[in-house]
């Protein structure tokens, strides 16, 4: 380390939940440190949003976190949240199948688990279970090291049916993606890392669903809303934060550090810093890195992303008619618009609590996958009357929302392709040539918030040590 009469400064570009974290992390570690984020949008948050919506305010952008990793509950109780967490009423899931809803087989991410539940189901046809029962007496899968699809790998194992049917909707779900596109190793590793083990893939699915933290729940939320969480972060930690602050070059100073161009084209003003925390889209990044670590910016550049929209709906509680379940999910082959909808007045009690004294009920749908973004290219009212008319036909909804809000997440989900662990490790092996500089977010280790704020702690671990100390 340098020894400086100064405290050193960290810049983190981008103001979303990893970004947040990053300089959480930072100011827990070196509370000496001046640390600076830098958002170029109007508001924090990233995919974290509160709207109004019939009185209401709730999440219009990810609104749960995984419960059975430990950091996304832990940023959210050490930010003051602690006594708002919450666990969903109900996560029963259910599939729109062959024109009629119907419970959702156990499964890991659309992987049967117990064939014997799946065959009651009613999921699969009966050719389709034949096909599925050769998983028990097929050879065994070995990938050597070599990567390949989730949805090749099920099929292989399990057949067609049960990719089109299960594993495309639950994928659909998390990445809004292809399951034939998305890489096994970074979708499910924990599965991959029981091939070995197990010849059969639905025993390795089982064998990983039963672990030590099979009898935790599943998902956590925040009272009021998931989108709590960045505005809370952000106070914590003591970071400065500027919103509207484009960064729009970046560049190695002769003597150490950086300096960063920021703001409008016709106004730009330089920031200068000790480290760079860059927890930005794929594509910003790979901007921003292209004279820097231009291998990564290549690597990054080739990350694409899929545009998804959130319709969030309020309807009168006497017209609603009975669901059961937090929700139902549609698979691809059905070829509906929306590919899934989530009760939030059943799945979360504040919700329903929430909405109770003007009688309405609050729920969403989700509306688009990867390189579908023309279905996406309408104007909001006919999105939502897209949402409606599916759900006319999947639950019987013969009213019209008393009020409705369209939450568009343009280039919102990167989709981890098939060798995506390889270029996220030339990635980080690149940008580890250039002291002082990291990179953290959705885009590399996983699109949950726990798998965020992970990545933004191993990016502050890196440039620890390339921090000067003040003396």
């Amino acid at each position: 380390m340098t020894v400086l009469e100064s405290s050193p400064t960290v810049v983190v570009v981008g103001g979303g939940i990893a970004g947040l974290a990053a300089a959480a992390r930072l100011r827990e570690e070196r509370p000496d440190a001046h640390v600076l984020v830098l958002e170029g949008s109007p508001e924090i948050g990233g995919k974290l949003r509160l709207a109004e919506v019939g009185g209401v305010t709730l999440d219009v952008g990810a609104e749960s976190m995984l419960n059975r990793r430990p950091e996304a509950v832990a940023l959210a109780r050490t930010s003051g949240l602690a006594d708002d967490i919450v666990h969903p009423a109900t996560t029963t899931a259910g599939l729109w199948n062959r024109g009629e809803l119907v419970p959702m087989p156990r499964t890991l991410l659309g992987i049967p688990t117990d064939l014997r539940a799946l065959a009651e189901s009613g999921v699969i046809s009966k050719p389709g279970l034949a096909r599925a029962a050769m998983d028990a007496v097929l050879p065994a899968t070995s990938l050597d090291g070599r990567d390949t699809s989730i949805g090749g790998l099920v099929e292989e194992r399990f057949g067609k049916e049960v990719v089109d049917r299960l594993v495309e909707p639950l994928l659909g779900g998390v990445y809004a993606g292809h399951a034939r596109e998305i890489s096994a190793r970074a979708a499910v590793p924990q599965v991959v890392a029981l091939l070995d083990r197990d010849r059969s893939l639905g025993k390795a699915a089982a064998r990983a669903a039963s672990g030590p933290a099979s009898d935790v729940p599943v998902f956590a939320g925040i009272r009021g809303g998931i989108g709590r969480l960045p505005h809370a972060v952000a106070e914590a930690s003591g970071a400065t934060i500027e919103t509207g602050a484009t960064v729009r070059d970046l560049a190695r100073r002769s003597g150490g550090g950086w300096t960063l161009v920021v703001g409008p084209t016709r106004e730009p003003r330089l920031v200068h810093a000790d480290a760079v925390v860059l927890a930005t889209p794929a594509r910003a990044s790979a901007r921003l890195l292209s004279d820097i670590a231009p291998g990564a910016a290549l690597e990054l550049a080739r990350i694409e992303y899929a545009s998804v929209a959130l319709v969030t709906m309020a309807f009168p509680a006497r017209d609603f008619p009975a669901v059961g379940g937090s929700g139902f999910l549609v698979p691809p082959v059905e070829k509906r618009a929306v590919k899934g909808a989530t009760f939030s007045f059943a799945k979360w009690e504040w919700v329903q609590q929430a909405g109770q004294d003007d009688g309405l009920l609050l729920m969403r749908a989700s509306l688009g996958r990867h390189r579908e973004e023309h279905q996406l290219q309408r104007e909001d009212a006919e999105l939502v009357d897209l949402a409606c008319a599916d759900l006319a036909d999947m639950v019987g909804l013969a009213v019209k929302p008393v009020d409705a809000q369209v939450q568009r997440w343009g280039g919102g989900l990167p989709q981890y392709a098939v060798g995506h662990l390889d270029r996220v490790a030339a990635i980080r092996a690149d940008v580890a040539r250039v002291p002082g500089l990291a990179v953290c977010g959705a885009a590399y280790d996983g699109v949950g918030i726990p798998a965020c704020i992970s990545s933004a702690h191993a990016a502050v671990h890196t440039i620890l040590a390339d921090l000067p100390v003040a003396h």
